[in-house]
């Protein structure tokens, strides 16, 4: 057994579910193999506890490091500040300089707000909307995080049929009172929507302008042909999606303009960073609520943020991640074809997944994938979330690896032997999104 198992179990027993995300749980990759923990990180390579090497094609911490671990210009940029002092009574003023950089950026917004976490941006930008609209219901597509206002949608009439909607994020510890203040629509689905607005009073409408699949027949635009009608806000939630497309947001290459948008996770390569980005009319009202949190004034953030900024700019790292996803999605399809293995890629490029489609057998199937890569070097999933430090040779080599592992998994197909060839137990299925299909 590995050390990063042998913590793991130590872990469940003392914190709750084991760590706090879900989704870097082993459960979700590899149950029992999974080295869980890492003692060092640098570009996409990651060594775990007993000194073992990876490469990380799969999240890339969970979509936050687009530039790599340990990126150097951001650390140096860290740092600093960190030599400098973090934390002062005194505020920061990398925040003034942080928020001017994002409003050259976006020209149709004029203030700025900052967090920490994504779930931190949605928060303070659906409190932002409901204080400006004096509105209590959100229509919603995607996925925004913890907070109440988002898990209400998983609250049914009667308790017993909570968490059907969103399987895997269950509403325990939501007030009841909540029920029916946030209700979904599907990505593409139109209909749905305006069949929302008819029957609710929205004020808020927050989606992900994308993540899985690319909008079609105008429908951001119709989305924001319906917030202008119904007066309510329009919030992107480019959370994930943010600097991966383009600079900036990708509601700029829909041509799509929100009256509020966030970004997290990339923002600051792997340091704590969140900001709403809004209209001034809008963003005003955030004074007449109350939002507020001591350390979303301390230094780090907003330095990393800055140094990341620039240096995705400066390098056209959007570029460099659009090519590689596509380079992975082309291997990907190449391999199916060859072997006969059966699968569907999809996602925005920088972003690009893959699934099997062999009904029930699928999360096996990925199971043994992982399992697989995993004894090559390779920490994978069915997704690779491109950083600026997947050079050529390092994609090229994974690629090669995919290429004998599908091999594999067709050859387990055919023998039909999937489950005698793991070492530990089927992975569990990831939380469905409204983004899905």
């Amino acid at each position: 057994m590995n050390s990063g198992i042998k913590l793991w179990n130590k872990a469940k027993k003392i914190i709750p579910g084991g760590n706090n995300l879900l989704s870097k749980r082993p459960e979700r990759f590899l149950p029992d193999q999974w080295p869980t923990y890492f003692k060092k990180a640098k570009g996409c390579e990651i060594w775990d506890l007993d000194g073992k090497k990876y490469f990380d094609f799969s999240y890339m911490g969970i979509g936050a490091c687009i530039l790599g671990y340990a990126d150097p210009d951001v650390n140096r940029a860290v740092k600093r500040v960190i030599d400098n002092g973090s934390m002062t009574t005194l505020n920061a003023p990398e925040e003034v300089e942080l928020a001017e950089l994002l409003l050259k950026l976006h020209p149709w917004a004029h203030m700025v707000r900052h967090g920490r976490t994504g779930s931190d941006a949605a928060q303070i930008a659906v409190r932002i909307a409901r204080a400006y609209t004096k509105k209590d219901k959100v229509a919603f597509c995607g996925y925004h995080g913890w907070p109440d206002w988002y898990l209400a949608a998983n609250l049914a009439k009667k308790s017993n049929l909570d968490g059907q909607l969103l399987p895997g994020l269950k509403p325990l510890g939501v007030p009841r009172g909540l029920y029916q203040t946030a209700i979904p629509f599907h990505y593409n689905n139109i209909k749905e929507l305006e069949a929302i607005v008819k029957k609710h009073r929205i004020g808020t409408i927050i989606m992900e302008p994308v993540r899985e699949f690319e909008p079609e027949n105008n429908f951001l635009q119709k989305v924001r042909r319906i917030a202008n009608k119904i007066g309510a806000v329009l919030i992107f939630d480019e959370i994930t999606s943010g600097f991966r497309m383009n600079i900036g947001g990708a509601h700029v290459k829909y041509g799509v303009t929100p009256d509020i948008v966030l970004y997290g996770k990339g923002l600051g390569n792997g340091y704590p960073m969140s900001v709403v980005i809004g209209k001034k009319k809008i963003m005003d009202v955030a004074q007449d609520t109350f939002i507020s949190s001591t350390y979303w004034t301390e230094r780090i953030g907003p330095a990393a943020a800055i140094a990341t900024v620039k240096k995705t700019r400066d390098k056209n790292v959007p570029r460099h991640l659009v090519a590689t996803g596509k380079t992975i999605t082309r291997g990907w399809k190449f391999s199916a074809r060859k072997h006969g293995l059966k699968i569907k890629t999809f996602g925005i490029p920088s972003l690009t997944h893959f699934s099997f489609q062999y009904g029930d057998k699928n999360q096996a199937l990925l199971t043994l994938f992982n399992q697989e890569m995993l004894k090559r070097g390779f920490i994978t999933t069915n997704a690779v979330y491109s950083s600026y430090a997947h050079k050529k040779p390092i994609v090229n080599k994974y690629l090669k690896n995919v290429d004998e592992v599908f091999g594999i998994l067709k050859d387990a197909l055919d023998k039909n032997d999937i489950k005698r060839r793991l070492k530990g137990p089927v992975a569990e299925a990831t939380l469905k999104r409204l983004t899905s299909k």
